[in-house]
């Protein structure tokens, strides 16, 4: 069966002019994805990649200079009101809300805001207060909750709108452990009991490998990988080695390594490395042999979706400065 598409990414640009020095930069350069009905998406990416970039084009917050978003079949740009219909968004977690005003008032405000009459919503409010284990603070004012109450709270005020799409935007971010496990089931709930598509952009790996089967990494403002996470795995997992030293590396070899290697740790003649390409494996048994190290055991190691990202992240900057330079 065919899975549906709610949003298309297509092609989209968009370019800025640095206030000082005048020169055009391109903040984001086709970027094209879609996303299916009842997935939760991991939308990734570091700092200055050109994520944020993406999410305010997709919630209509910026015009981009080409391309286009359709939520539903319809284009955010040509039409803005009837797009976000379908499209709810927490970004920066709790600067969604109204800290003077208290939970209850919170929901009903938003609810008004989508032209909700108060009476009408109430039973649905009563429904998320109590989802989210917030039913006990109903009453009090959202600036003296705590950081991940705010944060459930938002994503409680992005439900009430009954969209099809949540778009979350570092959902996690400043919680404790507990609350950011809670988070993750509650979320897990959502999609499989109301059918809701969810779009998460965040920092927090753990997060993305355990509620994202997709995600779609962004870096110098172009896609770089739309991928399954379990595929990625599976593809890193065979290149990460555990090697058990006979004798400590000496400087050289270190720096050889830390070179050659972007993603590596070394403790207490305990080597893991993550290999890039096929061949570097001869290359790190040359290094070894370089000063006669005795390798006394190597081991497949188990990887995660954060080494991923890096391993992802350092091999496109690497191709990035030889393109670059040339």
């Amino acid at each position: 069966m065919e899975q549906k598409r709610v949003v298309q990414v297509n092609g989209l640009s968009k370019l800025y002019q640095k206030r000082k020095t005048k020169e055009i930069v391109k903040a984001i350069e086709g970027v094209t994805f879609d996303v299916y009905e009842g997935e939760i998406l991991g939308l990734l990416g570091p700092n200055g990649a050109g994520k944020t970039t993406t999410i305010k084009c997709m919630c209509g917050l910026l015009k981009p200079d080409e391309g286009s978003v359709q939520i539903k079949g319809t284009n955010v740009e040509k039409s803005r009101l009837k797009a976000l219909n379908h499209i709810s968004a927490v970004l920066e977690g709790n600067r969604n809300l109204y800290w003077r005003l208290t939970v209850r008032e919170n929901l009903e405000y938003f609810a008004g805001n989508r032209g909700a009459r108060r009476k009408d919503v109430q039973t649905r409010i009563d429904h998320l207060l109590d989802q989210f284990n917030l039913k006990h603070k109903e009453n009090e004012l959202v600036s003296s909750l705590s950081r991940g109450m705010q944060q459930k709270l938002a994503i409680a005020v992005a439900l009430l709108a009954n969209t099809e799409v949540i778009l979350l935007d570092e959902p996690t971010l400043g919680i404790d452990v507990e609350t950011g496990y809670e988070i993750r089931e509650l979320l897990k709930e959502i999609v499989k009991k109301e059918n809701k598509t969810i779009i998460i952009s965040s920092h927090d790996m753990p997060v993305v490998q355990d509620l994202c089967e997709r995600t779609v990494i962004i870096n110098h403002g172009k896609v770089i990988t739309n991928e399954k996470v379990d595929n990625l795995i599976d593809l890193f997992e065979t290149k990460a080695y555990c090697l058990s030293l006979g004798e400590e590396l000496n400087e050289k070899q270190l720096q050889q390594i830390e070179t050659h290697f972007p993603i590596y740790e070394y403790s207490n003649q305990k080597l893991e490395v993550t290999l890039e390409n096929d061949g570097d494996i001869y290359y790190l048994m040359d290094i070894l042999k370089s000063a006669s190290t005795i390798i006394e055991k190597i081991d497949r190691t188990t990887i995660d979706f954060e080494q991923v990202f890096m391993n992802l992240i350092s091999r496109e900057e690497n191709e990035y400065v030889v393109s670059s330079s040339n």
